[in-house]
Parts: structure tokens; C-alpha cells; sequence
């Protein structure tokens, strides 16, 4: 038999050939189910064929078999990282460490757990606000792809299915404190979030975002009042204003970056500035829009349609 001159079955036999070693540790097993280092070894070439759940298994019969195995740690560590099983595989490598902390992979491994699990929570983060009129929670993501986020509203309930930059999915459910109407609620995809408006059914305030909300209890809204789920105070007018602030430095291309722009005009511009710009967009049927205010304020605008455009009244 040939596991007899590969008694271990080491890396670099299992290395060569990895589907010949599966077969032949196979046949072992059938005559040694009890040997540690073969399970732990088959897991290794389950490893290389990319079946990592039969490695995990057969990571974990040779923990049972013998507990104290450093390598079957580590076979089952990366395999649960191939199948995107972070927090389990940080655990695995770590009790790996323990075991054989001159094993230097340990450390590396432990640190890429690490690093995509800090990722993880950093994107999954999510708050919560309210308006008088609406709830608004704003999910920490960045650069999320608008077509991996799908939001679904109903009365009761609000449920957000986000698939990160790194091709993961997250998920959040929550059963609402109070209703929504949902045909009013929206969302977006910004560069640094996903925000989502669910619309008020009654101006009253939300003590919390989620559970049951007895009736007895409910207060009207009063302003400057905003729960969120934090455990600290928050200034969320400034939170608003920040919001505001972002929203109008977001990058929009075309008609909405023109657009964009007269609306930014117009809400950092004095009263004479909005004075102007109503009276001449009006008085001209919209095809002038000025900020002059000493200009237009003397005589009717006239309309001043583009050259390849004829203005007809109706």
C-alpha cells in the first residue's frame, strides 16, 4: 500500500497531487480511523480541491481524535476564512497559537481575520434619527454598489440586504416602534453610507427605533429631541447640518450638477439674491436666471430662449 511509505502523508506528497492524496488517505482511513494526522492531513488536501466544508469536518475529527493538534487548528481556520466564516476562523487560529505559538502563520492569519472583520464593522455600523416627519437611518458603508442594495419597507418593518465593496452580504432587520407609511419611504447610495427615510404615520417622537410601542406612551414631537440607539448624547441638529453638508458636496454630472447649483445659490444667497433669481426666472418663462437683483429689479425680464429654440406663447 502506498500510504505505508507516506506514513504522515506530508504537505509536499499532498502538494503534488492533491486528488491522488484524497484518494489514497481515503483508503488509510477505512483501515486507521483513529489517526489524528490523517484527518488532519485529508483536510488538507480537502483544502487545496476547495471543498472546505468535508476540510472543516475532518479538521474537527482530528481535534477529537486529539485536541491538542495545532495543525488541525489551522487547517480548520482556513477553510472557514475561504468560506467567508471570519469570526469562527479568528477563533480556530487563535486557539491554534496558543497550542504553537512558534508558528509564525498563526499570527499572519490572525491579523488578516482581523483586518476584515475591522472592515466589516466599520461598514455595518448604522444609527439611527428623526424629523418631526420622518425616521432616518443612515447605514455606514462605503462605496457600496447601488445595485447590491436592496431596501424593503413595510407598516412594521424595515428590511436592508447591502452587498459590501469585498462581495459580502449584510443584512439588517428591524420591527419598527411605531408605523411607516412605506409608499413614502425612500433610500439612497451615497459614497459613505446608504440613507434610509422611512416617512412618519403621526408627528410623534420615537423613543426607540424598534420593539412595541403601547400607546399610553407615545409623546408629540417636541423639536431638538432625537433618540437614536447610541448610549451617548449626540447634537443632532449638528448631525443635520453635517448631513446637509455632505449632501452638498456629493458629485452629480450633467442637468443635476447644473441644477444642483442654482439650488446652492439660491440657499446661500442673500434676500436680494432670491429676489432676483424668482423675479427674472418668473417674468421670463424660465429662460433667465439672475442673481442681480440692482439689474432686474428696475424693469420686466424678457424671455431670452436659446438661439435653436422659438418661444411660443399659449
Amino acid at each position: 500500500w502506498l500510504y505505508f511509505r507516506y506514513s504522515n502523508f506530508p504537505d509536499s506528497f499532498i502538494d503534488e497531487d492533491p486528488q491522488r492524496a484524497l484518494q489514497e488517505l481515503n483508503e488509510a482511513l477505512e483501515a486507521d480511523s483513529e489517526n489524528a494526522e490523517w484527518f488532519c492531513q485529508r483536510a488538507y488536501a480537502h483544502l487545496l480541491l476547495k471543498n472546505y466544508s468535508c476540510s472543516i469536518d475532518d479538521a474537527k475529527k482530528a481535534l477529537q481524535l486529539k485536541p491538542s493538534l495545532p495543525l488541525a487548528f489551522m487547517r480548520t481556520g482556513m477553510a472557514e476564512y475561504h468560506l467567508k466564516q471570519y469570526e469562527s476562523s479568528h477563533v480556530a487560529f487563535t486557539q491554534g497559537q496558543q497550542l504553537d505559538s512558534s508558528d509564525k502563520s498563526f499570527e499572519v492569519w490572525i491579523k488578516r481575520c482581523e483586518e476584515v472583520i475591522g472592515k466589516q464593522t466599520e461598514n455595518g455600523r448604522h444609527d439611527w434619527y428623526q424629523t418631526e416627519s420622518q425616521v432616518i437611518v443612515t447605514v455606514m458603508m462605503k462605496n457600496a454598489p447601488k445595485d447590491g442594495v436592496h431596501v424593503q419597507f413595510f407598516e412594521r418593518e424595515l428590511s436592508a440586504s447591502l452587498r459590501l465593496p469585498s462581495g459580502d452580504d449584510y443584512s439588517l432587520s428591524f420591527h419598527l416602534l411605531h408605523p411607516i407609511a412605506p409608499q413614502h419611504s425612500s433610500y439612497r447610495v451615497l459614497s459613505t453610507k446608504v440613507e434610509i427615510k422611512m416617512k412618519k404615520t403621526e408627528a410623534i417622537r420615537w423613543e426607540k427605533l424598534e420593539g412595541e410601542g403601547p400607546e399610553s406612551n407615545i409623546k408629540h414631537f417636541s423639536p431638538n429631541q432625537y433618540p437614536s440607539s447610541s448610549h451617548y448624547t449626540r447634537n443632532w441638529d449638528k448631525v443635520v447640518v453635517d448631513i446637509k453638508e455632505e449632501e452638498k458636496n456629493e458629485k452629480v454630472e450633467g442637468d443635476a450638477a447644473l441644477n444642483k447649483l442654482f439650488q446652492q445659490i439660491y440657499s446661500d444667497g442673500s434676500d436680494e439674491v432670491k429676489r432676483a433669481m424668482n423675479k427674472s426666472f418668473m417674468e421670463s418663462g424660465g429662460t433667465v436666471l439672475s442673481t442681480n437683483w440692482t439689474d432686474v429689479g428696475k424693469k420686466p425680464v424678457e424671455m431670452s430662449p436659446p438661439e435653436d429654440v422659438e418661444w411660443k406663447k399659449y
